[in-house]
């Protein structure tokens, strides 16, 4: 992936990182430009930190800014995070007047009807979203930021820069996942306000689709109307692309999330406004008041933002300053409100069904039916709206399919007579097929349901992947006298009681790690990762069980097989890792599980089939 960078200032023009300098979730952060001199650089525990001292020119980033602003914002340094998303650190001297143009953002929006505010701010970048909070006149401002470099350059090393903002006494910083920090807070709060601090082409980009967001799921919604005070209202900022995605699929999942929470008319309970390249909704846990409603039109109407969605709106309020085609928002909108939502949804050239815990692909829009419409308006902008990340994932798989039916099935049936009856070959071929991909299955799909648990990425997968190859290494150690005791000697048959296990838990995980998650997301880090090792313990030892067990089966049959066992299970391994990713994205984790479970049920019978043990002659070499 590509690299960090932090701007310490923007020179004219800049040369980006040498592929070398490029980490996973690149978090090392440099700058390489002409006359430029590294003042530091020093590890940190998620990569290397490097800061550069450079030529300057002036740089502003001030998304959904109005075309009526008419202050000049002032000096910025830009930090780009994984050479794509941005976020600014504002200088800032202590004089909210100097700070008055993030007024007219759309993210201003919700401060036209809270007057000082309880502020829970996920993602807090660079600040701007907290400068925006303090000029307001908020009561307290809880921000928070799953980034600790991040925090440590606008708090230390550019404090002094930002005006000390992180450091009121009103405001406290945290380092936490949203979602995590939403569903423990145990405080309630008047306005959760969610920037807008990812990149404008996540989709196109490449790789945002395939990323798991847990921040914008039906679920994370409730979670944030469930701390909100009785007016409380949360506020989310999302790039404008049209024809739109984002905005009407998190517009759909508000509406999910409503009445989810017994909302009967949820449309009473949103607003939607939208500039020339920002959108922002409002979700608020009770209905929107008349003076709620009038104050949100005025705030439009003085900043040339247009209302696309407030409860009492008609088709003359809309489409009157950044003016499209066809106001796609307020349709879109009207539509999903109405009786012909689920009809709207299917029939949408994108995908904005809500995302949910179990489908948390929020910036996953791709429909194939979409795909030749917008080949042949490539040359017009056609390309940029087309999801790569998911074609490339597709053509992956269909890549990684080919080379293993060469690499693999071709030199099998070459040598087709040095490994006896075809039947056989077949049975015992899928049947290590049948385990590469189930084990991996499971093992991917808990990886993603500990995202959430663990609070980071990095986490989930460290404790997932060293639990489930521990114990799967110890399970398979003790294979032999789980079939020896329970199996009465018979592989086949331990392999049986194994799987029979296997199905047991992961439907129970299935159903129970939800809820247990829930009650024990307010644990310490150290405690939840125990307790996620534990629960990853039982599964993964009988994991461990089939492959040895069956290697063993077949290996007193023909010696000359194993090397193709270990290779066709190599072989399934590296296909469901794409694969799951691709099935995740269209019946969700637990459809990954129970297809996981059913290949696992039917592995045994490859080995035991009708014919009896007589039967099975050891094969010649």
């Amino acid at each position: 992936m590509a690299a960090a960078f932090v701007a310490v200032s923007l020179p004219p023009s800049w040369v980006a990182p040498e592929p070398h300098m490029s980490q996973y979730k690149g978090l090392r952060m440099a700058l390489e430009v002409p006359n430029a001199r590294v003042i530091e650089e020093r590890s940190s525990p998620l990569g290397l930190l490097t800061v550069v001292e450079s030529p300057t020119v002036p740089f502003r980033y001030v998304p959904g800014l109005s075309l009526a602003n008419t202050q000049e914002p002032p000096a910025q340094l830009a930090v780009f995070t994984d050479g794509d998303s941005i976020s600014a650190i504002t200088a800032y001297g202590g004089d909210p007047a100097k700070v008055a143009y993030l007024d007219r953002t759309t993210a201003a929006l919700p401060y036209r009807i809270l007057k000082q505010p309880r502020v829970l701010i996920l993602g807090a970048g660079g600040g701007e979203q907290v400068l925006l909070a303090l000029r307001a006149g908020a009561d307290t401002v809880d921000a928070v930021e799953v980034n600790p470099q991040m925090i440590d350059l606008a708090r230390n090393r550019f404090a002094d820069f930002a005006g000390g903002i992180f450091s009121r006494p009103n405001l406290r910083l945290h380092l936490a996942e949203a979602r995590a920090f939403a569903a423990t807070a145990g405080e309630h709060y008047d306005l959760i306000q969610m920037p807008l601090l990812d990149s404008f082409s996540a989709a196109a980009a490449g790789v945002q689709s395939l990323h798991e967001n847990y921040t914008y799921t039906v679920e994370a919604m409730r979670d944030y109307l469930t701390i909100l005070g009785s007016d409380g209202v949360v506020a989310i900022t999302r790039w404008l692309r049209v024809p739109p995605r984002d905005s009407l699929k998190l517009f759909a999942t508000a509406i999910a999330a409503l009445e989810a929470e017994g909302v009967a008319e949820p449309g009473r309970h949103l607003a939607l406004i939208r500039g020339w390249n920002t959108a922002t909704l409002l979700v608020a846990k009770s209905p929107f008041k008349s003076e709620d409603i009038a104050a949100i039109r005025s705030f439009a109407a003085e900043n040339f933002f247009d209302i696309s969605w407030v409860p009492g709106i008609s088709a003359s309020d809309v489409n009157h300053f950044n003016q499209l085609d066809q106001e796609y928002l307020y349709e879109g909108a009207l539509a999903l409100l109405g009786p012909e939502r689920a009809d709207f949804i299917e029939r949408y050239k994108f995908a904005i069904a809500p995302a949910t815990d179990n489908r948390p692909y929020f910036f996953d829009f791709f429909r194939w039916r979409a795909l030749p419409e917008l080949l042949a308006l490539r040359t017009q902008g056609g390309a940029a709206m087309l999801d790569w990340s998911y074609l490339i994932l597709v053509t992956t798989l269909v890549q990684a399919a080919i080379l293993s039916a060469v690499l693999i099935l071709l030199p099998l049936w070459i040598r087709r007579h040095a490994f006896g009856k075809a039947l056989h070959r077949l049975r015992f071929g899928l049947y290590f097929l049948a385990l590469g991909l189930a084990f991996l299955f499971i093992e991917i799909a808990f990886i993603q349901r500990f995202v959430l648990f663990l609070g980071h990425p990095f986490y989930a997968v460290a404790v997932v992947l060293a639990g489930f190859l521990a114990f799967a290494g110890l399970g398979s150690a003790v294979a032999a006298r789980w079939a020896a005791a329970l199996g009465r000697g018979s592989a086949v048959r331990g392999i049986a009681l194994a799987v029979g296990v296997i199905a047991v838990l992961a439907a129970t995980y299935l159903v129970a790690l939800p809820s247990l998650f829930e009650r024990l997301l307010a644990f310490p880090d150290a405690a939840k990762i125990a307790i996620a090792l534990l629960l990853i313990a039982p599964l993964a030892l009988f994991m461990g069980m089939p492959f040895p067990l069956g290697l063993g089966h077949v290996g007193a049959r023909s010696e000359t097989f194993i090397p193709w066992a270990w290779g066709i299970n190599g072989c399934a391994s590296v296909l469901s890792a794409i694969l799951a990713t691709l099935l995740a994205m269209h019946i969700g984790f637990s459809g990954v599980v129970m297809i996981a479970v059913v290949l696992y049920l039917v592995a045994p019978a490859l080995l035991a089939n009708r014919l009896t043990i007589r039967t099975m002659i050891p094969f010649r070499s």
